[in-house]
């Protein structure tokens, strides 16, 4: 993401898992807001961790003064192992905070996600609620309604769709929300991609957190 950014691997249930890590200015937060993990699209159709969307979450909570960490899934890049369906990649998001967590324990979480990276981290979101352990907020991106099932969310949750995404249709955002009565912020002619409106992103994460 840029010269701060810092690799490194960590041993994962079915092999080694490339990981990176950015942290906030120091002079703008002598102590870091919390911790925010990053994951990414669906890795059989080009997905990791250095694609745009997720690299646009990450710099949105590295400049709201989080420690933001991302992860290539199992089979992307230098991580091991083959796709999982999203149940395998949720056992190695949640490998990933519990290695996080031995250098910041204490620090209010944050699960970010784009497109597939949405499953995932819903699915640990519901884990780590039945865990009784805290999440400060969800962020969704490109939610996967539709294409994997998306469990419930918290009322709190951020999600940001775009107007003409033709990979996940808003209104199979629409149908997985209405049930639970949480709303949605759709991008005008935004497409899955968000081609040229990936700062309209950054802008609604920061002016909803502040």
């Amino acid at each position: 993401m840029n010269v701060q950014t810092k690799n490194f691997l960590i041993p994962g249930p079915v092999g080694q898992l490339q990981c990176a890590v950015n942290s906030p200015d120091a002079e703008l937060f002598p102590q870091a807001r919390g911790l925010a993990l990053v994951a990414h699209p669906h890795p059989l159709f080009g997905g990791t961790m250095d694609n745009k969307v997720a690299q646009t979450l990450a710099r949105t909570f590295v400049s709201l003064g989080y420690v933001t960490v991302r992860m290539n899934f199992r089979g992307v890049g230098q991580s091991e192992g083959v796709h999982d369906a999203g149940i395998g990649e949720t056992d190695d998001m949640e490998v990933l905070l519990k290695h996080m967590r031995q250098e910041y324990p204490n620090l209010p979480l944050v699960l970010s996600g784009f497109s597939f990276g949405t499953y995932v981290q819903s699915r640990l979101n519901q884990r780590l609620s039945a865990a009784g352990i805290a999440v400060e907020r969800l962020v969704l991106v490109g939610a996967a309604a539709g294409k994997w099932p998306m469990p419930d969310i918290p009322a709190d949750t951020i999600l940001i769709h775009g107007e003409l995404d033709d990979t996940i249709p808003l209104q199979a955002v629409f149908e997985w929300l209405r049930p639970q009565d949480i709303p949605v912020v759709v991008i005008p002619g935004a497409d899955h991609f968000f081609h040229k409106r990936l700062p309209h992103i950054k802008k609604i994460i920061s002016d909803l957190w502040n």
